[in-house]
């Protein structure tokens, strides 16, 4: 490295060697998050790491830098295992971008894409796996891949793993490892059976925590409306003719996410949706689109609510609270990423006071109720076309009379 490259100081000090730091300059990384500041120095030296952060602080940047300068002195491979896909492309791009300059090689083994490519890639024999919980026991068990050179084992979003049922997975991963190796574990919450994972598989780790669990970011304005499920569609209408930029909204079903989204254009926005119905290849072009502006809003289920890894989201709506009040905290942490700015707006029907009250205990904060502003007049549906108030030309009625209620609410006349 040029000893005149003017690298900022704020990654010095953390034990990362000159050509990683010179890498993170370039890329114009010039400051470390708390959890990156607290967990790099720890896990350089090769110590079991239990992180506890909230979204959008910078986790995959803390086991990264180490990870790849570790596997860069002593021979032996590592594995980030992750909840769901996205997160696991996300987590390789930026483990890509640090690594590649060093020759870093990274294979990504997730479902919903081809087994057989993924065979190829593992013949290449990549530093580093990225993987699925489901993904990797299918390889496992066609005994395409083992898993007894991994020096480096990343567990993140281990909460959410857990919720979503890969306690047994990640169980049959751990015991299919070598016990002389570097875990790092990092979680937003810390649940007891965290605890336990980290007891029976881990030595001594240093927990490292950045914020109490259930802790939402400092910078976000956080909003709740009072709202009839019938008023929903007209308040979100409302608030997206109101607030300009990128917009993600939750649904807490996928049907109820393809029916916004259809809604959502037919107000005269561009959107695109995610759930676990859509293919790798339809969420990749829909996370792709609203990255670049394709779409402006982007409705998905509780599946994106850790997989979305987007810089200035300005808006998240929760259209439905989430069945997990611990849910909500990673929704909105989707946006107000890395010290920005962000709002959330949450709507919730008068029956949910349950739901309301669980979210206020988890965050110890107390969600301010707006007064609903005056609705716009119901949309026609994609279903049931407008009509107008002269002449020119009309949507085929396909030889019958449209209904007088569409699929989201009574036309006013």
């Amino acid at each position: 490295m040029n000893p005149t490259t003017p690298i900022e100081p704020g990654f010095y000090g953390l034990g990362i060697a000159p050509k990683l730091l010179e890498i993170l300059w370039k890329l114009k990384y010039t400051a470390p998050t708390p959890i990156q500041r607290k967990s790099i120095p720890v896990a350089i030296e090769g110590k079991d790491i239990v992180g506890i952060a909230q979204t959008g602080t910078g986790k995959t940047l803390a086991f990264g830098i180490p990870l790849i300068q570790r596997l860069a002195q002593f021979k032996g491979r590592g594995l980030v295992v992750l909840p769901t896909r996205e997160l696991a492309l996300q987590a390789d791009e930026v483990l890509q971008t640090i690594g590649k300059p060093i020759g870093l090689r990274t294979a990504v083994l997730i479902g919903g894409a081809s087994m057989h490519q993924q065979i190829q890639n593992l013949s290449k024999k990549p530093h580093v796996l990225v993987v699925t919980p489901g993904r990797l026991i299918d390889h496992l068990e066609q005994r395409t891949v083992k898993l007894d050179d991994v020096r480096i084992l990343v567990l993140d979003e281990a909460d959410r793993m857990l919720d979503m049922g890969f306690a047994p997975q990640i169980n049959k991963i751990l015991r299919a490892m070598p016990q002389e190796r570097q875990t790092m574990l990092f979680s937003a919450t810390m649940p007891p059976e965290i605890f336990k994972m980290a007891s029976t598989y881990m030595k001594l780790p240093v927990r490292i925590e950045i914020a109490r669990a259930g802790t939402t970011a400092e910078k976000i304005s956080q909003e709740l409306f009072v709202v009839s499920k019938e008023d929903k569609l007209r308040l979100l209408d409302r608030i997206l003719g109101e607030n300009r930029g990128s917009v993600l909204v939750f649904s807490r079903t996928k049907h109820g996410a393809r029916k916004v989204a259809r809604a959502i254009r037919n107000m005269g926005h561009t959107s695109a949706e995610i759930h676990s119905d859509r293919s790798l290849s339809q969420r990749r072009d829909a996370l792709d689109g609203f990255k670049s502006g394709k779409y402006r809003v982007l409705v998905a289920t509780d599946i994106a609510a850790r997989g979305i890894d987007v810089k200035g989201i300005e808006l998240v709506v929760n259209f439905d609270l989430p069945d997990q009040a611990e849910d909500y905290v990673h929704r909105i942490g989707r946006t107000a990423r890395a010290g920005e700015e962000g709002k959330a707006i949450s709507f919730a029907t008068p029956d949910q006071r349950k739901e309301v009250e669980a979210i206020q205990r988890l965050t110890r904060s107390y969600l301010p109720i707006t007064k609903l502003p005056e609705l716009p007049a119901p949309r026609p549906t994609p279903f049931e076309p407008e009509r107008r108030s002269s002449g020119g030309p009309r949507r085929p009625s396909a030889g019958r009379r449209p209904p007088s209620s569409g699929g989201f609410g009574r036309r006013r006349r």
